[in-house]
């Protein structure tokens, strides 16, 4: 299974939005500034996000992204879905029933074990996520961060913020 990288930006980004004071707000090409990363492309999966109910998008002069809910409450999960829909990584396409040992179609048991195999790692994959929020991902940056790269970032958000 491959991610968009829309899933991390916008993963990253929603920790940034989660240590923002009340009623902040950062715009989204200052998002992109932080992450280094296209301002396009970022502000298309931060409307994904808004339209989602993850982040609340407010236009004007002090316009800008900010949490629509407490960081607690939402989940990697909801974030993933968000940008990459909720289709399944794997895909069975029955090939068991091809080629020179098929038989009847009524015969095969529904669905196969490689599909059930694949169903199971993906319900633990998604029960993961789902357990998962965005304070948890700020409290274990708090705990992994280097001091010089906090300090940076610190200064970086005040300039941003003033």
């Amino acid at each position: 299974m491959r991610l968009s990288e829309g899933v991390e930006w916008s993963i990253h980004c929603c920790t940034v939005l989660g240590l923002l004071p009340a009623g902040v707000t950062i715009p989204g090409h200052r998002l992109a500034e932080f992450h280094d990363v296209p301002a396009p492309y970022l502000v298309k999966q931060l409307q994904k996000l808004s339209q989602a109910g993850i982040v609340v998008a407010t236009i004007g002069r002090n316009g800008g992204y900010r949490l629509a809910r407490e960081q607690q409450s939402i989940t990697l999960l909801e974030v993933v879905l968000a940008l990459d829909g909720d289709e399944p990584a794997f895909r069975c396409t029955e090939i068991r029933r091809n080629g020179p040992s098929r038989i009847p179609g009524l015969v095969y048991p529904k669905p196969c074990g490689i599909a059930q195999a694949m169903a199971r790692a993906e319900a633990a994959w998604r029960s993961e996520l789902a357990a998962t929020t965005i304070a948890d991902m700020n409290a274990e940056a708090a705990q992994s961060i280097d001091p010089q790269q906090f300090a940076k970032a610190r200064t970086w958000f005040q300039e941003v913020l003033a």
